[in-house]
This record gives structure tokens, sequence and C-alpha cells, in this order.
């Protein structure tokens, strides 16, 4: 193995190592002992999104035509290391949000930069990464193992602190990686390349319009696992959350695997269905599980991610490279981007934290055993009317888009493009 190699495959964990580290247990770490409420902590996983709609300007007015890419991915690094610390020590939500809206600013620039690396420093993009970013997947990985499983650290700032120490680590370490050159040096801004506007014209074919609606769509139930998932799972006191939900990255892998079978197979839009249908499933496990005999359905919904993410996100970004050809493939990927992992989530972001909370429950009794039990004004859910509110969603979802998605048969088989932008959550 090269040592170029080497260093991009390190630096492809580590990028997705600090991501997973604090984003899964933020919100049981922000409602339990910081004591925020489900709308805040709904926000506060917006702030990734707003990052996600801001990311295309500040890439392509700075980053793109001044620097080389692995000197801004050190300094954005080492910067958003300082911020998640001092992120990590707020107590108050006045002073939390402003600087993790900061840290997200500084985070999000950071995936398109490593894709950029690695695309640049690569013989075959096609062949090599594919396993480059299958690196980023361990990564995330090892961090939920590291703080559900070793450190049981969920409710505590602990990751934010972890994350932090990585991304001083991984700046560092970005000086080392192979220089790449700024993509677009001397090359006039445009706020229509940065957002990918030159894709509006695909919204004259009905099919790609209703891919672009049902994704947008879909984008809003989604949120409801990445922003209260592990909140859930630590309420009923499910074993190790953080860790068992790294088996949800684990499916990822496999059926990453066995997606280009299933798309020859069966075709776009079965696949498309398939994770569609798969996330109403989830959320339908998650409603009707339990710690006790219903456990089993719980791991089933934590199993389903790898169809819930393959066969929509990966088959949704094949199906925009058919559709778009390869004039307008990057702004039609970067489109698809901005109104999903952008628009999308914020939206998600915002009506999951006021579902949660419509469901929410506050002791108010304090007698001696519930302050001994520490159960004094503690919030508790109803879980079950919560993940039934994102199940119908995404089924409704899923029925609308079996009636009117109707793509044509495309006979190119997708090249790989350079990813533009944020990606969803792994």
């Amino acid at each position: 193995m090269s040592s170029v190699r080497t260093r991009l495959l390190a630096m492809m964990f580590l990028q997705y190592f600090i991501w997973g580290v604090w984003f899964v247990t933020m919100g049981t770490y922000l409602g339990q002992t910081l004591h925020f409420t489900d709308n805040q902590i709904g926000a506060a996983y917006g702030a990734m999104a707003i990052a996600a709609i801001v990311t295309p300007f500040f890439m392509g007015i700075i980053a793109d035509r001044f620097f080389s890419s692995e000197k801004l991915l050190a300094g954005l690094h080492v910067a958003g290391g300082v911020l998640m610390w001092f992120v990590s020590n707020q107590r108050e939500w006045a002073t939390f949000y402003p600087l993790l809206i900061l840290y997200a600013l500084c985070y999000m620039p950071t995936l398109s930069l490593t894709n950029s690396i690695s695309f640049h420093n690569v013989e075959d993009p096609a062949r090599d990464f594919p396993i480059i970013r299958v690196l980023g997947t361990i990564g995330w990985i090892a961090a939920g193992i590291i703080v559900g499983k070793v450190l049981h650290a969920d409710a505590l700032a602990t990751p934010m602190r972890i994350a932090a120490g990585a991304s001083i680590v991984l700046g560092a370490f970005s000086l080392a990686l192979p220089h790449t050159p700024p993509k677009a040096a001397g090359a006039p801004f445009s706020a229509r390349d940065a957002l990918g506007l030159d894709a509006l014209s695909l919204l004259k074919n009905t099919d790609f319009l209703t891919f672009v609606a049902g994704s947008f769509l879909l984008c809003i139930p989604l949120q409801f696992y990445y922003t209260f998932a592990n909140p859930f799972l630590n309420e009923i006191k499910a074993p190790d959350p953080a860790f068992i939900q790294t088996f949800g990255q684990m499916s990822e892998i496999f059926f990453m695997l066995l997606l280009p079978f299933f798309l020859r197979r069966f075709g776009i839009k079965i696949i498309m269905l398939g994770g569609m249908l798969a996330w109403s499933l989830r959320y339908f496990a998650f409603g009707n599980g339990n710690v006790g005999s219903g456990m089993w359905l719980l791991y089933a919904g934590i199993l389903l991610h790898g169809v819930c993410y393959d066969f929509f996100f990966v088959s949704g970004q094949i199906y925009t490279d058919q559709r778009a050809g390869e004039k307008i493939r990057a702004a039609a990927q970067g489109f698809i981007n901005f109104v999903t992992n952008g628009v999308g989530y914020f939206v998600g972001a915002s009506v999951s934290g006021r579902v949660v909370n419509a469901y929410a429950t506050t002791n108010t009794a304090c007698t001696d055993a519930a302050a001994a039990a520490h159960e004094c004004l503690k919030v508790t859910h109803d879980w079950h009317a919560i993940w039934v509110v994102p199940a119908t969603g995404a089924l409704a979802v899923f029925v609308l888009f079996a009636i009117l998605f109707r793509p044509a048969r495309q006979q190119r088989q997708p090249a790989i493009a350079e990813p533009t932008g944020a990606a969803a959550p792994a």
C-alpha cells in the first residue's frame, strides 16, 4: 500500500470519527445532563443543516479559489477543535447554540475537502474512492464503540472533548497530506454554480421533480432518527445505546456491497422504494420495541439502517448522476445536497423537536424517593406515539413516490463523480 493511500485512509477514518463521536449522543447529553428542551435539541441538530446550506458559498468564494485543500482542511479542523472544546463547556443554550453553529460551519466544508483530496490523489477514483470512503464508516463505528461500550459516556460532555482533540490531531495530520491545489483558482465565483442551480433545468422532467420532492419530504421524518434515536434508547434503558447504534453502520457496509446486484436485478425505483419503506418499518419497530421481549424490534430498527441509507441516499446519487449526464453532473449533485442535507434536514430537525416535545412529560412530584432516584423534574416521553409520526410520514412519502415516480430506463452505467457539499450522516 502506498504512502499516499495510507494517509488518505487515515484522513477519512479521522474525518468521520470526529463527526460520529459527538453527533450520535449529543441529544442525550443535552436532554439528560443540560436539561435543554426537545425543541432546543432539534435546533441543535439543525445546526449542521444550516452549515450544509452555507457551505457551498464558502467553498465557492474562498476554498476552491485561494487555498490548497490540505491547508484549508488543517485550518478548519484546528479551528473546529478549539470551538468544540468551548462548546463542551457551555451549560446555557444562549452560549451553546451559537458556538455549535460556528463549529458546524468549520466542520461541514471539510467533508467535501476530504473528498476532493481523495479524488485528486488516486489513480482510479471509481476503484479507489469507495475503499477510502469505507474507512469513514469504520471511523464512525469506532467512535460509537468508544463512547457507548468503553466509556459509557452518552450523557456526558466527554464525546465532544474527544471530538475536539481528534479534530486538532487531524488538523495537524492534514499538513502531511499530498498537495491538492485549489480547483477553481482564477475562475469567477458564481452563486448559480455553488448551489447547483444549473440542475434546475432537470426539474422540467416530471420524474426528476418527483425525485427531488420525495427526497425533501423523506428527510423530514429521517431527522427523527438522527436527533432522537440515542435519547430514546437511553430513556428506555437499552444496553449501551451508542454502541448498539453502530450495528446500523455495520449493516450499511454490508448492503453497500449488495447494492450493485440489487440495482441490476430490481431497478432504481424498486430499490429507492425499498429504502423509503425501510425508514417507515424502522420507526414502527422503535414504537413497538422495548428492552424486554421487544428488544429484537429495537435491533431490527437499527439494523435496517443499511437499507435506509444505501437504498435511498446512495441510489438517489446514482439516479441523479444518470439523469444529469456529464455536463451538469456536479451541479445536480450539489443541488440535491442543498435540498436534502440542507433544507430538508433543517425542516426535519425543527419538526422532530416539536413533535417529541409535544409528547414530553415532566415529573414535578419531588418525593424523597424520587429525589433519591434523581427523578425530580425528569422528562419522559410517550415514545410509541412519537415514532408513529415519522413512521406514518415516511409511509405516506413511500405511497406517493410509488404512484408518481416513473423513471425512464437508463442504459448508461453511472460514473463516480466527485461528491459536492456535505454528506448525510453515516
